[in-house]
């Protein structure tokens, strides 16, 4: 394994490459989490991994409540598809409640405030009674709290990490903008029968989603992306490979010891460390030398790894500098520059800035109508 190998299985396993998924649920539930603060850019990462993307397929899987918006891992924002929710709360909420103690207290959250608080966030949402941010401010207020800044944006992710609240169906703003609302967890998010039920049964499926879905990555890009600990990381894959011998297997690069999915090695239509693809699909294209892919700066590609995100090299930047937009353009899985969009009356404007000469025209050109197929609106370059 090289470090092109590398770059052509982490676009192959996250579906950024064929076989992509089905639907934007199928792409989540192969990434586990998929982290989201814009979620105008959020939903793009979701749906460039499918075969018919749409904007609106997103938006509506996510106001049915089938993809979940909330803060679980690190702890940030991420989609979760529903089922896979309340584990991945289970495994997650004890090391979250401890990263965010610092700002608890100095908010003046202690165990009364978070409990009482809950109490009245959950009374507010329940039955169905989705709410806005703005809304439960007013709620918490007329029972006597502040409910505003950091205090207010740390009671309600105490909420969401505690399982009393989650993402509800969003309402749009006066501009035309999708607004997120809360629900009641318990109404949201479905008791799955074949979810883990204890912590190592968690642990071993975390691990095993995310190996399988983005290595070759290393035990410390698992622990630095799940905010576990090395050791958890460690347990958890003892544990997978006791249960699934030959689950994973291990290739090293540079002294470094990677995981990735055994069938990355060529069986069933995937790219082997060799370069074989996939028959009717040219080594060009698989590996794409001259493609382009237009990814936000949040998406897997870029945070699913931590130590060995250096494979994205290229030629641009690993931060924006001054002002240029702030997400990620590729080139064969490498990076080239930056982009964001403009959406204004109906169309989208893109800013693609690049390192590229005109021969590059073409590729930027399909990743723009793709984005605009996407949207379901005309889209055009700056």
């Amino acid at each position: 394994m090289d470090a092109d190998d590398v770059v052509r299985l982490r676009l192959r396993r996250q579906q950024l490459r064929p076989p992509n998924a089905d639907s934007a649920e199928s792409a989540l539930q192969n990434l586990l989490a998929v982290q989201s603060q814009e979620f105008a850019y959020a939903r793009w990462s979701l749906g460039q991994r499918t075969t018919n993307p749409s904007a609106a397929d997103v938006e509506q899987a996510v106001a049915d409540g089938r993809i979940l918006r909330t803060h679980i891992l690190r702890p940030t924002w991420h989609c979760v598809h529903r089922d896979d929710l309340r584990w991945l709360t289970m495994l997650s909420a004890p090391r979250l409640q401890q990263a965010n103690a610092r700002t608890y207290r100095q908010t003046g959250i202690d165990a009364a405030a978070a409990s009482r608080s809950a109490r009245v966030l959950a009374g507010a949402v329940a039955g169905g009674a989705h709410k806005t941010r703005d809304q439960l401010a007013a709620e918490l207020q007329r029972h006597g709290f502040t409910a505003k800044g950091l205090e207010l944006a740390y009671l309600i992710m105490h909420a969401e990490i505690s399982g009393v609240l989650v993402s509800g169906t969003p309402v749009r703003s006066a501009g035309g903008a999708l607004r997120q609302t809360y629900a009641l967890f318990d109404e949201r998010v479905p008791q799955f029968p074949d979810a883990p039920v204890d912590r190592p049964a968690a642990l071993t499926e975390l691990v095993r989603r995310y190996f399988t879905s983005r290595g070759p990555a290393t035990v410390k890009d698992c622990a630095d992306w799940s905010g576990l600990t090395v050791t958890d990381v460690r347990l958890g894959l003892r544990l997978m490979l006791e249960a699934e011998p030959g689950a994973l297997r291990a290739a090293v690069l540079d002294g470094v010891e990677f995981y990735l999915s055994p069938d990355a090695s060529g069986p069933e239509g995937e790219t082997s460390d060799t370069g074989t693809s996939d028959a009717g699909t040219s080594e060009a294209e698989l590996q794409g030398r001259t493609r382009i892919d237009l990814i936000q700066c949040y998406d897997e590609y870029v945070m699913g790894y931590s130590r060995t995100r250096h494979f994205l090299g290229g030629i641009a930047p690993a931060v924006p500098q001054r002002d240029t937009p702030p997400h990620v353009v590729l080139q064969g899985g490498r990076m080239v520059g930056s982009w964001r969009h403009v959406l204004a009356r109906g169309r989208c404007e893109l800013d693609i800035r690049t390192g590229l000469d005109s021969a590059a025209d073409p590729a930027i050109d399909d990743a723009v109508a793709a984005y605009g197929r996407f949207l379901g609106m005309p889209t055009t370059r700056k």
